[in-house]
């Protein structure tokens, strides 16, 4: 059985979710558009319910529950974040339990966040014993596990992101970017455009550091990462894509890789032009989108899908250690 979506797939979580998520806007930064020659076009999901795209996965997942099962107990997720609260806050609407696992090293601000949308948060040593206890919830009835990336019900609700940035465009974009972590956005995207835009080029980012899927592609196979992997772009921090994300993975048009010093140099330069409170995860794609840029002998129009906007006080520290903002964006 084909573990691709259908494009119808996303319609119905479009029509599952249009009463509680919210249309969020399209971005352009003349400067930045002057600069570089192109236009770029910036989808602003971190202005999203939660702060984040997968909003749309988390309720379109829990919608999708209710309608499938007489009984919903409860649901159970594992998540460092914005998954986390996505799934707190889409059960909260629906008067369902909702039990978050996360590990004790997250950051408390997005614990308390989780806690706050109603969910009960157990923080977790080590990653086995969480798995033990998915097999235990996955064997009993009335309670169920939602992926963050490996869910069909989550891939489509993500894909929704996509038709709606494609429908505020002007302009039918040369190509898509958006930051690939287990893979769930960007497979929604992929089935989106091939259906509404099929000439459009779809394309993952990741970071250097967290480098799973681009192995997993490069060898054909799903391979994960060894160690856990340190990088600002905490919202790709996975280790392993999934077997569905992984079959659309293979499909896209390209895939790039971006170094650490990179990604802080495009997340200072977002949030300073759009005036955002924009993730690591989000701008990292714009080094890809300057990185394919070069390569084109045309003006083209692309669209970079902000995934969240997230940020503590730690992790902003750390991203604006050093103004990046000395030397301009250019190709």
């Amino acid at each position: 059985m084909s573990k691709i979506l259908k494009f119808s797939d996303i319609e119905a979580a479009q029509e599952r979710i249009q009463d509680y998520v919210v249309t969020t806007p399209m971005l352009q930064s003349s400067r930045l558009n002057e600069w570089l020659g192109h236009r770029i076009y910036f989808k602003a999901e971190h202005l999203q319910r939660v702060g984040a795209f997968k909003a749309r996965g988390g309720c379109n997942a829990i919608r999708s529950l209710l309608e499938k099962h007489d009984k919903v107990e409860g649901v159970h997720a594992r998540s460092l974040g914005n998954h986390a609260q996505a799934v707190a806050w889409a059960a909260g609407l629906f008067n369902v339990p909702a039990t978050i696992y996360m590990p004790k090293t997250v950051s408390p601000v997005k614990a308390q966040a989780t806690r706050g949308y109603g969910a009960k948060v157990v923080l977790y040593d080590d990653a086995v014993e969480v798995d033990a206890i998915e097999q235990q919830i996955n064997n009993q009835p009335g309670h169920f596990w939602i992926s963050p990336f490996n869910d069909a019900a989550v891939i489509a609700g993500q894909g929704t992101a996509t038709v709606e940035a494609l429908a505020q465009m002007p302009h039918r974009p040369d190509a898509l970017f958006a930051p690939c972590g287990g893979g769930g956005l960007l497979s929604g995207m992929l089935v989106a455009a091939r259906h509404l835009a099929p000439t459009t080029q779809v394309i993952g980012v990741e970071p250097a550091n967290a480098n799973d899927a681009w192995q997993s592609l490069q060898a054909g196979h799903i391979k994960a990462l060894t160690n856990p992997s340190d990088t600002v772009a905490d919202g790709a921090r996975t280790n392993v894509v999934g077997d569905i994300t992984f079959a659309h993975l293979q499909q896209l048009d390209d895939f790039f890789t971006v170094p650490e010093e990179r990604i802080i140099y495009w997340t200072q330069w977002l949030q300073h032009l759009l005036k955002m409170h924009i993730e690591a995860t989000s701008a990292m794609a714009m080094d890809a989108v300057v990185e394919w840029l070069r390569k084109q002998s045309t003006t083209k129009t692309v669209m970079v899908l902000l995934s969240g906007g997230n940020i503590d006080a730690a992790m902003m520290r750390r991203l604006w250690a050093e103004d990046q903002l000395q030397m301009i964006p250019s190709l």
